[in-house]
């Protein structure tokens, strides 16, 4: 389930309090007993750690932290050559659904764009599809991402294509670390 709204195309995550631009990294977690804190309970939608074992989880950090701003969990789909993205969310910190005063802006779309980047790393030029939560959400990827309505396996379904992924990964700018939790 995909549950970010994309507030700000930024380069970097925005303070949104004095409007610095922060640095970011993209870590790649493993760790179940690093997830168990990331959960329904305290606001990530999902307990976490049960994602472990069938998805790819990567957390957007501030750079030289491991402070996580919002985590992303990808799968391969060999048979149709698309990236599937099980589950997104901003921290509960940046996410405008949950609290007024969001720490950071740019979460959402820094998440697309490591999807996107896996996606091409898998050799899916880019192809990605998931679930929005809602119908909102829904019309929000596709107007924002120029994304598709499948609406195949599920009303919210929508996919990515290679042109929108390249947009979405030129917008955005964090660094890989090969460091893994």
């Amino acid at each position: 389930m995909i549950n970010v709204l994309i507030d700000e195309f930024t380069p970097c995550l925005k303070d949104a309090r004095t409007g610095e631009l922060v640095q970011t990294e993209v870590i790649r977690i493993k760790r179940k007993s690093f997830l168990r804190k990331y959960n329904k309970k305290n606001g990530w939608y999902t307990n976490w750690e049960s994602l472990a074992d069938e998805n790819e989880i990567y957390a957007l950090v501030v750079e030289g932290s491991v402070d996580i701003q919002g985590l992303v969990a990808v799968t391969r789909n060999d048979d149709i050559q698309a990236l599937y993205i099980s589950w997104m969310c901003a921290s509960p910190d940046n996410n405008k659904q949950l609290t007024d005063d969001v720490r950071y802006l740019g979460v959402g779309g820094h998440l697309f764009a490591i999807a996107a980047q896996k996606s091409v790393s898998f050799g899916y030029d880019g192809y990605m599809y998931g679930f929005a939560a809602d119908k909102k959400l829904l019309e929000h990827y596709v107007r924002t991402f120029h994304g598709e309505v499948i609406a195949i396996l599920h009303p919210y379904q929508f996919a990515i294509g290679e042109q929108a992924a390249r947009e979405i990964m030129e917008v955005y700018d964090y660094e890989w670390t090969d460091e893994e939790i």
